[in-house]
């Protein structure tokens, strides 16, 4: 019986990250996900349409929520980001009747929606350790991931109720889950620490300090790559990285992946990509 979810891609799937859009389809095929698109779904506004107009992120996300519910499912992201600006707003309804009618009556007067609060969200990583089980993913892994792992996962979902069943203040089910697919998890601090992520918008210099410090304490501490659990932050791991090395001085060469492709070249998908990042892990290696 397949796991059915309503997907929604994250923050940046289709223009920063796409190599999340392009390995998603098949990892969901690899374990049996079902997945339902939200055609039409915004995004989770990252916060910055909250500072301008709470109302207006609130209404957005509850569209999203109204849109899942329609369907009778619970949404399922891979991105951090996304799963921790959706769940807080979803409990901000939840717990004030007045504003979700409020959120319901533009619903009703702009997409005739009516959203109940009876959806959740869930961030794919905890999807797969809760639900999935660790044990069904180590059976499907046919390429062992045998590089040493710094596994990110951002501050973004690090709340209570947005993390499954690992730990808000210490987790480890992404070192669980890299340990299972033949990689040796890196310990280290940074691996839910703010990268600056969406602020690159609008503080890039403080940002670029923020990504260059995470990627340097990874190097320190031995680790061949990294691999995020959120689009955003990936972007700015990987797309800045060259510039954030400029900017501080600091030396942050190292590859960057997301999660979906970890999960996407283990399963034995994308060969020809994951031999390039062998090729990339050998030659950029200090």
């Amino acid at each position: 019986m397949p796991l059915k979810y309503a997907y929604h891609p994250g923050n940046v799937a289709h223009s920063g990250s796409p190599e999340v859009a392009d390995t998603m389809n098949a990892v969901a095929r690899n374990l049996g996900l079902e997945l339902t698109i939200l055609d039409g779904a915004t995004s989770c506004g990252a916060g910055i349409i909250r500072q301008a107009n709470e109302r207006l992120q609130l209404a957005l996300n509850a569209r999203t929520f109204a849109m899942a519910e329609s369907h009778g499912l619970s949404i399922l992201t891979p991105c951090a980001a996304t799963a921790g600006n959706l769940k807080q707003d979803l409990e901000k309804l939840r717990s004030n009747p007045i504003l979700m009618k409020e959120i319901n009556d533009v619903l009703a007067k702009t997409c005739g929606l009516v959203f109940s609060g009876e959806t959740e969200v869930h961030h794919l990583l905890h999807v797969l350790v809760d639900e999935i089980g660790l044990d069904k993913i180590e059976k499907l892994a046919v390429n062992k991931f045998d590089f040493r792992v710094a596994g990110y996962y951002s501050p973004y979902f690090q709340m209570e109720g947005a993390c499954g069943g690992d730990s808000v203040h210490d987790p480890d089910y992404f070192e669980q889950l890299i340990d299972a697919l033949g990689g040796s998890p890196v310990d280290w601090e940074g691996r839910v620490l703010s990268v600056g992520a969406p602020g690159i918008l609008s503080e890039e210099s403080t940002a670029l300090r923020q990504s260059a410090a995470v990627i340097s304490e990874a190097k320190d501490e031995g680790a061949e790559i990294i691999v995020s659990a959120c689009n955003l932050s990936h972007s700015v791991l990987d797309i800045y990285q060259g510039k954030a090395s400029r900017v501080t001085g600091i030396t942050t060469n190292i590859p960057v992946i997301h999660l979906t492709e970890l999960l996407s070249f283990v399963f034995g998908n994308h060969n020809t990509r994951f031999a390039q990042l062998r090729t990339r892990i050998a030659v950029i290696g200090d």
